[in-house]
């Protein structure tokens, strides 16, 4: 039996200073990797996360417990890495995670993405099918700049995106609020998952709280059904919120991976 799933602090493994890679614009990413055994697992956070929260540090003592390779990063414009937030793109951000897969992993790789990671994973397993051994969605959120935010937006703060080219939003998880620019949303568009089928074949796990309120279980569900791959599995949480960040909803994860990395 595995060994029992705790949720570690942020104190357990933020002591040494993250490392950096270097991209080719002059950009850097803030990254932290675990050496060990394929498949790898590389997490893929969500919109205005870092590499500090409750699920990337979860996976970084799973990996440890298990001898398991990973790597957790933060995305241009987030947390350790350099740039501005508001010049951030869907685009950019999986350039990131691209950068990312080619030059700090090796061999086949268990993606799990959170929220906006769990459309950038989805990118990147299109980019790098080969490097790909599963996915992993915890709350995905495709698509969300075109299917989520317009609805969300008043008159006014439509007309206010148009004008300025960027909204400040209330948000649940920051008291400063989010702020979206219409770069982010034109770039988003170029990048839509659920229009048609999505050419993945690689097993597919998505989980999702029913009481998500920031993005509807309905999209995992939506997502599952665009995917290729017959392999997919959508797990509704009934009282889970959008981050899945309990210890029963980290336990659960952990059981997931477990059956991907053994099969």
């Amino acid at each position: 039996m595995p060994a029992p799933d705790l949720v570690p602090s942020a104190a357990s493994f933020n002591q040494a200073a993250a490392e950096s890679l270097a991209r080719p614009d002059g950009a850097t990413i803030a990254y932290r990797r675990v050496a060990g055994k394929v498949p790898g697992i590389v997490f893929l956070g969500g919109f205005r996360s870092d590499m500090t929260g409750t699920k990337a540090l979860f996976l970084d003592d799973y990996c440890r417990r298990r001898g398991r390779a990973y790597v957790r990063f933060d995305y241009f414009g987030h947390g350790g890495s350099s740039g501005d937030f508001a010049d951030g793109t869907i685009g950019r951000w999986a350039e990131d995670a691209i950068a990312v897969i080619d030059s700090l992993t090796v061999g086949p790789q268990i993606l799990v993405g959170s929220s906006m990671g769990g459309w950038i994973m989805l990118l990147v397993a299109l980019a790098r099918p080969d490097r790909i051994h599963a996915l992993v969605g915890v709350a995905a959120a495709p698509d969300f700049t075109a299917d989520l935010l317009p609805a969300r937006l008043s008159p006014a703060q439509r007309r206010e995106l148009r004008r300025t080219g960027r909204v400040l939003l209330p948000s649940d998880h920051d008291p400063a609020g989010y702020l979206y620019t219409r770069a982010l949303v034109e770039d988003g568009n170029n990048h839509l998952m659920l229009r048609d089928t999505i050419p993945i074949w690689r097993p597919v796990r998505l989980m999702h709280g029913m009481r998500d309120v920031s993005v509807p279980w309905r999209t995992s569900l939506a997502l599952a059904e665009k995917l290729a791959s017959d392999d997919v599995t959508v797990t509704l949480v009934k009282d889970g919120d959008h981050r899945l960040s309990s210890e029963p909803d980290l336990a659960r994860l952990a059981r997931v991976l477990d059956e991907l990395a053994a099969g």
